[in-house]
């Protein structure tokens, strides 16, 4: 009789709802239950299934609310984080970041001046309308690997060196050549002008020892009579021709003599680079042709 009468009271309270709370109902029944048969055990519910509980739940009658896969408390959760994003803006921490070309700059005045600092430099910037503060300087150059200004300006690297001193620059080697007809090996000795790449070819010999060495400085320097006072230094290497006398001749003239490190031949790039085309050059005109047999057939040969 018991469970009569709940039944009894369940078809009266359904007879009394009205047609849209019965319609709303039956909607969330299938969307729990699709819900519950997609995940299991736990369901996990995405932005469409929040958005239709959320609406079908206005429609049902506040006892059957409670009763639902979703609670009101949830319903409100969902509102909430809604509201909190629509008035949250994005937060970007930090100063904004230097344009790329300003960073170019910022690297190429540290390179091309060793002895300017932080402050120095943004004032060079501030100059030409960019304001950029000291500290973010210091950034950029400490992420580029550039030391500050102290560091920088005692230790400068052998190319900063040349690039600086090249219109002030001489450097001088040696290289020879094998004569055919004597089967001598001659020596020439040369000094080239780094900001020109001017060739002086001061002399030959089989014998180039310091005396040697020595006078030929001596005579290239009476040959640049006036232009002298142009030049500052006196890149070699250290081969035994060039004797304490041979630096002395040039100090004199106001020319300090720069030598090259051990084994380091590339440090004299210029001169080296020079020693190479005229050896190509001197092998290239050595090549005699010879017709036989009307100029049917070519013969080479290494000209006298």
């Amino acid at each position: 009789m018991y469970l009569v009468f709940c039944r009894i009271l369940a078809w009266l309270a359904l007879f009394t709802r009205s047609r849209a709370s019965l319609h709303a109902e039956l909607l969330v029944l299938r969307h729990e239950n699709q819900v519950l048969r997609r995940t299991i055990p736990k369901p996990k519910l995405d932005w469409s299934d929040r958005f239709l509980l959320a609406a079908l739940i206005r429609k049902l009658p506040t006892l059957l609310r409670r009763q639902r896969l979703v609670t009101p408390a949830t319903v409100l959760a969902w509102h909430r984080r809604l509201v909190a994003k629509h008035w949250t803006y994005p937060q970007r921490p930090g100063r904004p970041p230097v344009d790329p070309a300003t960073v170019a700059l910022i690297e190429q005045m540290a390179r091309d001046n060793p002895s300017r600092g932080y402050i120095k430099i943004r004032g060079e910037l501030l100059l030409l309308g960019h304001r950029v503060a000291a500290s973010t300087i210091r950034a950029i150059l400490k992420r580029s690997g550039i030391p500050p200004a102290p560091v920088r300006r005692d230790h400068t690297t052998w190319r900063r060196f040349l690039r600086t001193q090249a219109t002030t620059a001489l450097s001088c080697d040696f290289f020879h050549v094998d004569c055919a007809v004597t089967l001598r090996r001659l020596y020439v000795f040369f000094v080239m002008e780094f900001g020109t790449r001017y060739v002086h070819i001061l002399g030959v010999t089989a014998n180039p020892d310091g005396a040697w060495t020595t006078q030929q400085a001596r005579n290239f320097l009476l040959d640049l009579d006036d232009r002298i006072h142009q030049f500052k230094v006196m890149i070699r290497d250290r081969g035994g021709q060039f004797t304490a006398a041979f630096d002395t001749v040039l100090a004199d003239a106001g020319v300090t003599v720069v030598k090259i490190p051990p084994r380091c031949p590339r440090a004299n790039a210029h001169a080296e680079r020079f020693v190479l085309t005229a050896r190509s050059d001197l092998a290239h005109e050595r090549i005699k042709r010879r017709p036989v047999l009307g100029g049917l057939i070519n013969e080479y040969e290494r000209a006298a």
